[in-house]
């Protein structure tokens, strides 16, 4: 920008690398994460210093990136894509220096997950959907690492297993909240062709030993999502007996208990102000057309939408 006092002066130019970093950290605090990344940084040397900042990484959010999306991306499935997820990780914890206390991203790897643990042991949200290089390993690595944990998303995460969740409950105990939904395997044509097929087959199958872990070890949870869990009625009485303070219990898709377990088994939580059941939703896809015309004939003579279990 330009100002004059009089005819006879030279016009001022402002030089916006002359900000101090107090002024360009109020800037940039008013930043969506994806302008800083891909532009402010990019601005000059001192922008990108102060991008850097500390005071600006204690949270790494993508998950309202990738919900703007109109539907998931097979690319996002790739090797090269989680090795970009895993290079922003691994950014934001080392210019954070140990501050992270909230990282929601989708496709990382037991690569950032390892460091995570290492380095950042505030970390209080963590949330890693659809992350098909995640195990044990680095979960187990995590529970000792990062003590504070209070709510954790892992749906979609088909290599995580009931040994991480038993681990999770010992060592995070102020875990509040937990996320472990699956996807649809009752229709999986949605995810065809995105999602690949051998991943898909994965689906867990160990339902009751999740709901063991998590009826045993994290009793004081108030949020759980369990959306297509393979669990029965047993894993459900274990949850509802142990897991008391529970304030919201999502089960759709759950179509290994029904409505009379459901009843049952949720008499005992007093708290329960939430509860989705698992309505069974009878399949329309061209996927399911040759496997499940028998619905098809009920849906046409019942004149129904769906199958309430």
């Amino acid at each position: 920008m330009s100002t004059t006092t009089n005819n006879h002066e030279q016009p001022y130019y402002s030089n916006w690398s002359d900000l101090t970093h107090e002024i360009l950290l109020n800037i940039l605090t008013r930043l969506t994460i994806e302008d800083r990344w891909r532009g402010t940084m990019f601005v000059c040397k001192s922008w990108f210093h102060a991008t850097k900042d500390p005071s600006l990484h204690a949270v790494l959010d993508l998950e309202a990136s990738f919900e703007a999306r109109p539907s998931e991306s097979a690319r996002w499935w790739n090797d090269g894509f989680e090795r970009r997820i895993d290079g922003m990780v691994r950014c934001v914890v080392d210019w954070s220096d140990g501050g992270v206390r909230e990282i929601k991203v989708r496709h990382c790897s037991d690569r950032a997950i390892s460091l995570v643990a290492e380095r950042c042991p505030n970390l209080e949200v963590l949330s890693i959907k659809s992350c098909p290089n995640v195990t044990d390993e680095s979960m187990v690595k995590l529970a000792s690492g990062c003590p504070k944990l209070k709510e954790l998303d892992i749906s979609y995460c088909y290599e995580i297993s009931h040994e991480s969740l038993r681990m999770l409950g010992r060592k995070c105990l102020n875990m509040v909240t937990l996320k472990r939904n699956l996807m649809n395997w009752l229709d999986p044509s949605h995810h065809i062709g995105i999602v690949p097929t051998a991943y898909l087959n994965a689906c867990p199958q160990d339902g009751d030993s999740e709901a063991a872990a998590i009826a045993h070890l994290m009793p004081e949870l108030l949020h759980l999502e369990l959306r297509f869990s393979k669990l029965t009625a047993r894993g459900l009485a274990l949850i509802s007996e142990r897991c008391k303070n529970l304030e919201s219990l999502d089960l759709s898709g759950c179509v290994n208990v029904t409505s009379r377990d459901i009843v049952n088994s949720t008499a005992n939580l007093t708290k329960l102000k939430n509860l989705k059941k698992p309505n069974f939703y009878i399949p329309r896809s061209n996927f399911h057309t040759e496997r499940y015309g028998h619905w098809r004939l009920y849906d046409e003579r019942f004149q129904t939408d769906a199958f309430r279990i």
